[in-house]
This record gives structure tokens, C-alpha cells and sequence, in this order.
């Protein structure tokens, strides 16, 4: 397997900031116990984009037991800190402890939310990437399908988030080998991004990507190759030079040369790829 290669999107789990909402009836004490709650999940989601993971576990535990007391446990904002939490365990690998903050937060939001809401499909598609990084597929993908109904319900076929959930339904398929269901959902994915956010985004070049990285796969490399090529450009149009993005580009580009014993159409590009040792630990 080739290292640098980022076929998941890393939009589909987020740490998310606290709203804190309008006390006025309530006591000062009470007041402020909640602005200490968000507090202490802001400077976690700090800590957290730092990497510094076991600075932030604490302050996340903590804001979560201040609003379980001052909210009650089925309060949305809880809902949020558990998603926070669980984020959290994820990035370390530890998926046992992820699932139930997952479950629970899934539970508050379709309580309070309906089972319809946006909201609650981003739940599903949380818990769906915790079963899928643990290989547990069969139970990852009705929960990818029905967030995926949910956003196209709610949003509309052209939303970013549709095609995220499109994208990581057809990761998970790509996972088990599936090439075939992928493959739709990798073309949905990138014409939904191409016309709701323009063909330089960003998020298209990430599309073109994966779509690229099923073909590459499957040895379909003419398929493969003029993807990369685009992908590669909007990168280094939108972004620094050195950004990991764009070494994930050129390092897929080399590596599908490489395949074909493009050696030096390769060399060039591997040049340009700073170590993959730096680069593994990010998503596409």
C-alpha cells in the first residue's frame, strides 16, 4: 500500500464549540457554572488541534459533568459535549470508550430533535466512522444510508453535506472492496461539490482525489491519472506549497507513475513530497 494516500473525508467528525445559552432567569451561580463549562470545552478544542489529547480529556470531562448537573443529562449542549469527548477518544484510538458517548449523544438528539434533523444525521455518521475504523461494517453502513437520507431530506441533493455522506458511504464500500457501489457515489460526490462550491474548491480537489484513489485501485490508472493531475492543480492554486494537501497530491501522482514505471515522470514529484512519516497522521 502506498503511504500518503488519503481516501476518507475528515469532515464527517468534528470538535465542536459550545453555545451557551441566555440565563437571565436563572441564579448567578448557576450563570456562571455554564460559562465555565464552555470555557473549559473551548480550551480543549484548543488543546485538541494541538494534539495535546490528554491535556484536553480532562477540561472535556469536566465541562461534560458542570452541564449534566446544571442542564440535566438530556440537554443538547450535553449532546455536544459528548460528541466532543467521543471525537477525542477517536483520535486516540479508543473506540470502545468512543461508542457509548456516540450512542448517547445520538439518543439526546433524536429525543429532542426529531429523528429527521440534520443534527441527528451527523450523529449517525459519527457513530458509522467509530464502526467503521474498528472494521464493523455491516453495522457502519445503515447508519452512513440513513444519514445520507436525512441530509438529502433536509438540505437538498446539492448540499456540501450530502456530499460528504456520499463520500463516506462510498470510503466504506471501498473498504470492504466494493468498488462497483463506490464508484456512483465517489461521481455524486464530486459533481454535487463542483456545483455547489465551484470547480477550484478545495473540497473538489478532495473528491477528484478519491475518485482518483478507487481507480487507482482497480489498476484503472488512464482513469486515474488526469484526476490526480487536476486535484494537484486547484491544491497548489489554493494553498501553500508545503501544505499537506498538496504533498498528498503530488505523492499520489508519483506513486501512480511509479506503478506504471513512469520512473521519471515520478522522481519529480517524490522530490517535491515532504516525508510521509509527517504526513500520515492527517485525513484527506
Amino acid at each position: 500500500m502506498r503511504k500518503c494516500r488519503f481516501l476518507f473525508s475528515a469532515l464527517a467528525i468534528s470538535i465542536s464549540v459550545l453555545v451557551v445559552e441566555p440565563f437571565s432567569h436563572l441564579a448567578v451561580a448557576f450563570a456562571q457554572g455554564v460559562e465555565e463549562a464552555a470555557r473549559l470545552n473551548q480550551r480543549a478544542i484548543q488543546l485538541y488541534q494541538q494534539g495535546r489529547y490528554d491535556d484536553a480529556e480532562p477540561r472535556l470531562n469536566r465541562s461534560r459533568a458542570i452541564l449534566e448537573k446544571a442542564l440535566g443529562p438530556d440537554h443538547l449542549n450535553v449532546a455536544t459535549s459528548l460528541n466532543n469527548l467521543a471525537t477525542l477518544y477517536k483520535r486516540q484510538g479508543r473506540y470502545k470508550d468512543a461508542e457509548p458517548l456516540h450512542k448517547r449523544a445520538l439518543a439526546i438528539l433524536e429525543e429532542a430533535l426529531g429523528p429527521d434533523h440534520p443534527n441527528v444525521a451527523t450523529s449517525l455518521n459519527n457513530l458509522a466512522e467509530i464502526y467503521s475504523a474498528q472494521g464493523r461494517y455491516k453495522d457502519a453502513e445503515p447508519l452512513h444510508k440513513r444519514a445520507l437520507a436525512i441530509r438529502e431530506k433536509a438540505l437538498g441533493p446539492d448540499h456540501p453535506d450530502v456530499a460528504t455522506s456520499l463520500n463516506n458511504l462510498a470510503g466504506l464500500y471501498e473498504r470492504q472492496g466494493r468498488y462497483k457501489d463506490a464508484e456512483p457515489l465517489h461521481k455524486r460526490a464530486l459533481a454535487n461539490r463542483e456545483r455547489a462550491l465551484g470547480p477550484d474548491h478545495a473540497d473538489v480537489a478532495l473528491s477528484l482525489n478519491n475518485l482518483a484513489e478507487l481507480y487507482f485501485n482497480q489498476g484503472r490508472y488512464k482513469d486515474a491519472e488526469p484526476l490526480h493531475k487536476r486535484a494537484l492543480a486547484i491544491r497548489e492554486r489554493a494553498l501553500d506549497p508545503d501544505h499537506v494537501d498538496v504533498a498528498q497530491s503530488l505523492n499520489n501522482l508519483a506513486g501512480l507513475y511509479g506503478k506504471q514505471g513512469r520512473y521519471k515522470d515520478a522522481e519529480p514529484l517524490h522530490k517535491r513530497c515532504p516525508s510521509s512519516d509527517n504526513l500520515e497522521q492527517f485525513s484527506g
